[in-house]
């Protein structure tokens, strides 16, 4: 089933996640507060556009679930960056809820919104923002000085954090000294240092070269294995998404068009918008084997065998080289299928697969 949201409205609307968004708007312009009034109908676009109002996130609602990387993407002024601050109240949205835990984050007040930021969020955007002045150590340690917390335990703190994203002996370093890829890699750990339960990151890799990028995106997935941290990630680079998201959702003039796996977007795309968004992706690279093997029931013996989840694209070497058909198994070890050299010749080839 996709997890589909159009105008905004989740298929999992009526849970809550780690981070929940319910009919959140973000409008500019003279009387953006009353355009959205309570009882009210919805205003059209059109007409909010006439009266000078521009509409950056439009009635929008989704969940973040725990420990899930969950990437956001649009073109350029799709809204994306101006969600994510909405989330955070970076951005403080016209009208709707941001649900912590259950929490609405626009009925708090300022200082347990600060206390929220400092212990439970981490933010990592585009440009690292680190402190020229400071070591990586210092900076590192930075949030955790802001949190009061006693020099020689911040010190203890972020060394680990620091070895944790592969910096350990450039403690005493400073910023210039480093490249970007290290640079990034001292935003991401100052960003962790405070163990956040929600993780924000904002096109983080953008400004890094090709293989840096690539390099970084594997340290990210690392991290991620070790961590599970509940993560939101914005990206113009649909490779980038499909390589690292649980679930994307792609945003087109302030709205959520559909929310679902690389697959879903791939295979079952909500619109005409979504399919031209993905047109490109070759779907070997988002097609795992539970899509395209076929069904058994009771069990089969075979000498050679490939896990359901796995991409086609990851095994297609090892399976065009057998002979013979080769068993797909869950993640219990059960047989559930059995996979086929046509059927992993016409994912490679784009063509159309049996679901």
């Amino acid at each position: 089933m996709v997890d589909k949201a159009v105008n905004g409205t989740g298929a999992n609307a009526g849970a809550h996640g780690a981070l929940a968004l319910r009919n959140v708007w973000k409008l500019y312009g003279p009387g953006a507060e009353q355009a959205l009034r309570p009882g009210s109908a919805q205003p059209a676009a059109a007409d909010l556009a006439a009266k000078g109002i521009i509409t950056a996130v439009r009635d929008v609602s989704l969940d973040v679930h725990a420990g899930e990387i969950f990437i956001i993407m649009g073109l350029s002024g799709s809204g994306k960056s101006t969600l994510v601050r909405c989330m955070t109240r970076l951005i403080e949205p016209t009208a709707g809820q941001v649900l912590f835990h259950g929490q609405d984050l626009l009925h708090i007040s300022e200082r347990e919104l600060i206390e929220i930021r400092r212990h439970k969020m981490g933010m990592v955007f585009q440009h690292f923002a680190l402190l020229p002045h400071l070591t990586v150590l210092d900076n590192v340690a930075f949030p955790l000085e802001i949190q009061g917390m006693a020099r020689a335990k911040r010190y203890e703190h972020a060394r680990r954090v620091i070895e944790l994203v592969g910096l350990a002996g450039r403690e005493s370093y400073f910023p210039r000294e480093l490249s970007g890829g290290q640079q990034q890699r001292v935003g991401i750990a100052r960003s962790l240092a405070v163990e956040p339960e929600v993780w924000f990151l904002d096109e983080p890799f953008s400004a890094l070269d090709p293989l840096i990028r690539r390099e970084m995106q594997d340290e990210f997935l690392r991290l991620q294995n070790m961590l599970k941290k509940t993560i939101v990630f914005i990206t113009h680079d649909f490779d980038e998404a499909i390589r690292l998201a649980d679930r994307i959702a792609i945003m087109k003039d302030g709205v959520i068009i559909q929310i679902g796996t690389p697959e879903d977007l791939v295979t079952r795309p909500a619109d005409g918008y979504v399919a031209e968004f993905t047109r490109d992706v070759p779907r070997a690279k988002v097609l795992s084997v539970r899509s395209i093997m076929e069904p058994v029931d009771g069990p089969l013996i075979a000498e050679n065998q490939v896990a359901a989840a796995a991409k086609v694209q990851d095994i297609a070497d090892e399976v065009m080289r057998r002979g013979t058909a080769v068993a797909v198994v869950d993640a219990a070890g059960a047989t559930i299928g059995l996979l086929t050299k046509d059927a992993v010749l016409a994912a490679l080839l784009g063509r159309e697969t049996r679901r």
